[in-house]
């Protein structure tokens, strides 16, 4: 089992946790006896969930609000995740843009790398020491599909989630014996409020049905595959095409085509 038993100390924390697969992934590890710390800005839905888990499972759920783009208030989350006894952290937390990068408010573009990347690399540093003295912890990186391959288009946030998807199979690659793993969730477009939140809603009108997955089913994908340790979870029959082309067809190819798709929905 490599992700830690749960114990009245511990506490599994998960970022994004206010909605879609990262209150998914709070409501499985709360599910399996996991104290957790939920980690978003918007402060009413968390404690709305904390009290929910804490109702149903008997767990202890704290609450802290912070917007993980904020460099200042991301130095004082990790300050307070590095002095308790973390088992679990899921980096979840970030968002897409669409459009041609140029015409993008480029403030929101540096809040989307600061959030898809830097704050995925703060807190795996906050955590992973207390982890590795213990020798033990299981760390989730969120990453995409859209990591595997450039998205014209798309252009930020392929990058962020390229470096979100390397960086988890980099370091997994690095733990291996050390009683902590890494475990990457790359999936393909799952029904949450994502796309709300990149203020396109033709997104989820763009694809048949069929080739989403719910949150609730990458979350749970999640769960098993770091309890068996695996290096690269990737949800869904959809998700699989899209990384077996992603990662081994033309980018000649791949790059017009992500550009025609991101055309219809910018």
């Amino acid at each position: 089992m490599n992700v830690p038993v749960p114990t009245p100390q511990t506490r599994a924390v998960v970022t994004g946790a206010s909605s879609g697969i990262g209150e998914a992934l709070a409501c499985s590890l709360a599910r399996r006896g996991h104290s957790v710390i939920l980690v978003a800005r918007r402060i009413d839905r968390l404690r709305t969930l904390a009290d929910r888990l804490a109702t149903d499972h008997g767990i202890d759920a704290d609450v802290l609000a912070c917007d993980l783009a904020d460099r200042s208030r991301r130095a004082e989350l990790a300050a307070e995740l590095a002095s308790r006894e973390i088992s679990v952290l899921c980096n979840n937390a970030g968002f897409a843009s669409y459009g041609d990068l140029a015409t993008l408010d480029p403030v929101r573009e540096r809040e989307q790398v600061e959030l898809n990347t830097v704050a995925v690399h703060d807190l795996t540093l906050a955590v992973l020491p207390g982890m590795l003295a213990r020798r033990s912890g299981a760390i989730l990186v969120t990453g995409s599909t859209a990591g595997n391959q450039p998205g014209p288009g798309n252009t930020t946030y392929a990058a962020s989630k390229a470096f979100a998807n390397t960086f988890a199979e980099s370091l997994s690659g690095e733990l291996r014996g050390t009683g902590v793993t890494c475990s990457l969730l790359a999936p393909g477009p799952v029904r949450t409020e994502f796309s709300t939140a990149a203020d396109l809603p033709r997104l989820e009108r763009l694809l048949p049905a069929p080739l989403w997955v719910g949150a609730e089913q990458a979350a749970e994908a999640a769960i098993e595959g770091m309890a068996k340790g695996r290096r690269r979870i990737v949800p869904g029959a959809f998700a699989k095409v899209q990384t077996f082309g992603g990662q081994f067809g033309p980018r000649s190819v791949s790059g017009p085509l992500l550009r025609a798709a991101y055309s219809r929905i910018a």
